[in-house]
């Protein structure tokens, strides 16, 4: 399968280079060459997506590992992804893939968004996660994907940093059922440094996908011990949250592990977590989560109304679940998110399946 002329992007007259206008990167790319990204590039004047029909690996997940507490808990989901990434984070947790090229990692090619719908449903998922490297920069592979996900009445979800163009994001998530959104820091000092992105085109995103589009949306910040760790830049995104979005957005906050090129930092505290959390509960946030670490309570969706556990977790597994399809079985109150008809929860030993030896039938 030759890659398929990208998506987003106009000639610069006068030159060889073209401008990409997938994110706000706005890559200046010459013949032959990619963008930051790797799998975007310049041939003869003409830009290609080369992670189109590509996959450097599929596992069966469940959907909270996502991380998604309020998307059909309990339920699987199948997680693929390609190579490259359109951030620079230096604290990525899948750089080797994110920070590889396709060449220079074992992926499957030629497949087509029909092939990935017929492991999706070989494997029992009613959904797909676009996840490990950012989707953004496959934007086209996913918009065929999820097309034909929808004819199977497959759900998809889009795990990313949210560093997309308004122009591109338009196009792509009307397609899309639900979104983690990584929200990382709250400075822009962090972001640039640590991401090389920039923390005002990821709010702007937040902000138009909660408020504008039926996607569903989480956000996820990661916590790294002396970066973002402070509990003045909690209440300060606390506060942007409730102002431009509100107190029914999901928020987790994860543990930070090291790993890439920080690897000379401790891994985050839970009681950071935990003090992160309770800070996001005061100031009237809903759902509040912690991640990354084994902590039941703080991963635990209850009634905001009467404080009823409905959904129980372990790690990433559903262990009760006493929802009453979108309302609380105790008091009735409609609790924010996309459910199941009947309780789901996880059964033991099914997730974390990875899919070895992958044949497309």
């Amino acid at each position: 399968m030759s890659s398929p002329i990208a998506k987003w992007w106009e000639i610069i007259e006068g030159t060889e280079k073209v401008l990409c206008t997938l994110c706000p990167r706005y890559c200046k790319i010459g013949d032959g060459q990619a963008g930051f990204c790797y799998i975007r590039r310049n041939r003869e004047g003409v830009l290609y997506q080369d992670g189109y029909g590509t996959s450097t690996g599929f596992a069966v997940d469940p959907i909270e590992k996502k991380p998604l507490n309020h998307f059909l808990p309990g339920t699987k989901v199948l997680s693929f992804g390609t190579a490259g990434c359109n951030l620079g984070c230096k604290f990525c947790q899948n750089w080797d893939i994110s920070k590889n090229k396709l060449d220079e990692v074992q992926s499957h090619k030629q497949l087509t968004p029909k092939d990935i719908v017929n492991i999706t449903l070989k494997n029992g998922c009613p959904s797909i996660a676009y996840t490990y490297n950012d989707p953004t920069i496959w934007g086209e592979w996913v918009m065929d994907i999820a097309r034909e996900a929808r004819i199977s009445n497959i759900k998809n979800v889009m795990v990313t940093a949210g560093y997309i163009t308004k122009e591109a994001r338009e196009e792509i998530y009307p397609f899309i059922d639900a979104a983690n959104i990584d929200l990382k820091a709250f400075t822009e000092v962090f972001y640039h440094k640590l991401t090389y992105s920039h923390l005002e085109d990821v709010l702007d995103t937040i902000k138009w996908m909660y408020n504008e589009t039926d996607v569903w949306v989480e956000l996820t910040n990661l916590v790294i011990p002396t970066h973002n760790d402070e509990e003045d830049e909690f209440k300060e995104m606390v506060e942007w949250i409730l102002e431009n979005c509100d107190e029914n957005i999901p928020l987790h906050f994860t543990a930070f592990h090291p790993d890439f090129k920080m690897l000379d930092l401790p891994s985050t505290p839970q009681d950071t977590l935990n003090r992160a959390r309770k800070i996001a509960i005061s100031m009237g946030m809903k759902y509040v989560y912690v991640g990354n670490v084994h902590d039941t309570e703080g991963q635990t969706s209850y009634c905001p109304s009467c404080k009823t556990h409905l959904i129980q977790r372990d790690w990433h597994s559903v262990k009760e679940n006493r929802m009453n399809k979108n309302k609380c079985s105790i008091c009735n109150t409609i609790i924010s998110g996309v459910f199941t008809r009947e309780p789901y929860t996880s059964q033991d030993g099914a997730w974390n399946a990875l899919i070895d030896g992958l044949r497309v039938e």
